[in-house]
């Protein structure tokens, strides 16, 4: 049977594979796989690419430049959003069905009051292109181990060696993490982890961007624009 294949089309605006900018920076886009709160690809994460607007990547360029002296690299977790994947977010909140293995994303409350605190919204500053999520890997130290979809891990406040692997530096909390520990300022968390996390906010600074108090690893760069995209991430032309 014959199959027709994706072919990416060119990026609306002024929008850009990050690769193209600078491919160092890793990249492991949670919601196009299974790795992630809802435990399954969301709509309009059709590959494992960070989009961005223009002048993000080159801040981001810049940080990673900054980073590289002390072996040290950014990991992209998600960039732009497609507008329909934060309606997924939304109707996955309000389903009234929460697993097990979704409830290591917030542990302390169900996900129906992910909507009210805060940490799901309808409109995402990640459709605009403006908004990514990132942490920063060792480039020093060993590979630790893959994430296994069928083990059952212990939630993302556990330590590091319970929760699931990040393939990054423990920044205190797993990634998504719904819970007080993920707040950039929090105090409930080792000396190391808060000194990672000052490496990232501060490097992220110098080039503009802002942190989400709420979530360590969100960032925007103001003046990004507000009109949200819902265009789908595919295969970048090579």
């Amino acid at each position: 049977m014959l199959t027709t294949p994706v072919v990416a089309q060119p990026l609306p605006g002024d929008f850009v594979y990050l690769r193209d900018l600078d491919p160092s920076i890793q990249q492991d886009i949670r919601y196009a796989g299974v790795n992630n709160f809802v435990g399954r690809r969301l709509p309009g994460y059709e590959a494992n690419e960070c989009i961005v607007k223009r002048s993000v990547g080159l801040a981001l360029q810049k940080v990673q430049r900054e980073l590289a002296p002390q072996n040290v690299s950014l990991k992209m977790l998600d960039c732009y959003r497609p507008a329909r994947a934060s309606r997924e977010m939304v109707a996955w909140a309000q389903d009234g069905h929460e697993t097990a293995a979704q409830r290591r994303y917030n542990p302390g409350f169900s996900k129906s009051e992910l909507f009210r605190l805060g940490y799901i919204a309808e409109y995402s500053g990640h459709s605009t292109g403006a908004a990514v999520d990132v942490t920063l890997v060792d480039l020093t130290a060993p590979q630790g181990p893959s994430f296994d979809p069928d083990r059952a891990y212990a939630d993302c406040i556990a330590p590091e060696t319970r929760r699931a692997p990040e393939e990054s530096v423990d920044m205190g909390t797993g990634y998504d993490c719904s819970d007080a520990r993920a707040h950039t300022a929090a105090k409930s968390i080792t000396a190391a982890q808060r000194r990672w996390r000052k490496l990232l906010v501060s490097a992220m600074a110098r080039q503009g961007f802002v942190n989400f108090s709420k979530e360590w690893w969100h960032f925007s760069l103001p003046g990004g624009g507000r009109r949200a995209y819902d265009f789908p991430i595919v295969r970048r032309l090579r």
